[in-house]
């Protein structure tokens, strides 16, 4: 059994988006009252409080007249939204980098969570035909796929374009695919986003690049108008439109490219890439050790723009579902600096980004600069999980007669090889 996520589009009538809008404003209040609440409360008594004492305050609040609306409030809207702060500052002070949970905006992405009663979830769901959620009714749902399982909790989502979502994770029994006599390298890249060992490129689309014109546009436009504006309303709804536009393009290329390597490879290696290390410097300077220093605006929009860390990510829950290895490579391997051919140690001093065809001194081989970071991607993630000793690799699956063999040496790649020595 695995977790399923779907999410569908919803078509609200007025009587609901009246309602949504509500709920939305009160997920905000609870949000931030309670934001404000723990921190000042740590300020002044140096105590950490938890969403849990918040609950009993805003329970406290509700006698009062002014705050009586949030008694039409479903109660679950705000419970899940307590749980999503402590949530936050758990991953705050376990992971520094998240940062400090923020206040909540009107003009971002809006979403509030329902608890569905399993009691009789049954006449209030049937894949496909039928969702009713608390507090809104029968709501029209664009039925895309039919889920095989019943939903425990439901999202619904409002985006910066106007449009609504209903999102659902369900339990479901995922079937494996057959399995397949393939292994697949796989270097990421911005002039390809995807090269593999077998030679097979995969373009990058520049989802971005192609309404950066547009975009720029629009954002001047919005820049020169009057704040709180009708004007600026409209031109700010066309820019959330179009960043909508480019997150689709992007987010089904990246589904498509990931489900046709998942359907032909058995055995998939990958590097374990850090994306933001990679669109920031670690430099620094001698006043401030450790700052981060921006590298370029256009490599980090090239980077960010091809989904690095989305294509790794679908890659990794996909072999998961479908029976798939994936093997990832140590980020400082040397993937570029190493000579592909069977034999041959020689390693390279240095690789600019500009260099995309060499030729190894040592052996005469002439390498496409991509071509081969795949396939010494391949060879290093089969030796990975080699057996200490064994100089071959052969991967066998019970369910298939077909064996998965490739022949690898181990290198050290520490050591001068024979090409230095001589120079």
């Amino acid at each position: 059994m695995k977790q399923k996520s779907y999410r569908f589009r919803f078509y609200p009538n007025k009587t609901q988006k009246k309602l949504l809008t509500q709920y939305f404003g009160a997920k905000r209040f609870v949000w931030n009252t309670c934001l404000a609440w723990r921190s000042n409360f740590y300020k002044e008594n140096k105590e950490s409080v938890t969403g849990v004492d918040y609950s009993r305050e805003l329970t406290w609040l509700k006698k009062f007249e002014p705050y009586s609306w949030l008694k039409e409030i479903p109660s679950s809207i705000a419970t899940q939204c307590l749980r999503d702060q402590d949530k936050a500052f758990k991953k705050f002070f376990k992971e520094k980098e998240t940062g400090y949970p923020k206040f909540k905006s009107r003009h971002r992405q809006q979403s509030i969570r329902f608890q569905m009663d399993q009691r009789v979830v049954m006449n209030n769901y049937r894949a496909g035909s039928l969702l009713k959620i608390p507090g809104l009714g029968k709501v029209k749902i664009t039925w895309s796929r039919n889920p095989i399982g019943i939903p425990k909790m439901v999202t619904v989502s409002l985006d910066t374009a106007g449009r609504y979502f209903v999102s659902m994770g369900i339990e479901e029994a995922i079937q494996t695919k057959p399995p397949v006599e393939k292994t697949a390298g796989i270097d990421l890249g911005t002039l390809t986003s995807m090269t593999l060992s077998d030679g097979y490129e995969v373009p990058n689309p520049r989802h971005l690049l192609k309404r950066k014109y547009q975009l720029k546009k629009l954002q001047q436009r919005l820049a020169r108008q009057q704040k709180d504006s009708n004007r600026r309303t409209k031109t700010r709804v066309r820019i959330g439109k179009l960043h909508a536009r480019i997150a689709d393009c992007r987010r089904e290329y990246c589904h498509q490219v990931t489900t046709k390597i998942i359907n032909e490879n058995q055995v998939i290696v990958l590097e374990d890439l850090n994306v933001k290390g990679m669109t920031a410097s670690s430099k620094g300077n001698k006043e401030k050790p450790g700052k981060m220093v921006k590298q370029k605006s256009g490599l980090n929009r090239s980077i960010l723009d091809v989904s690095f860390g989305e294509i790794a990510r679908q890659l990794e829950y996909k072999a998961d579902w479908y029976g798939r290895t994936l093997i990832k490579v140590d980020r400082y391997y040397p993937s570029s600096k190493l000579c592909s051919t069977p034999g041959c140690d020689y390693k390279a001093d240095k690789m600019p980004l500009k260099i995309r065809e060499w030729t190894c001194p040592q052996c005469q081989a002439v390498h496409d600069r991509d071509i081969n970071a795949a396939i010494n991607i391949k060879n290093e993630g089969l030796r990975s999980i080699a057996p200490a000793g064994m100089k071959g690799l052969q991967l066998r699956d019970s369910a298939s007669e077909g064996v998965y063999s490739m022949t690898v040496s181990p290198r050290n790649y520490d050591q001068p090889n024979s090409c230095q020595e001589r120079l």
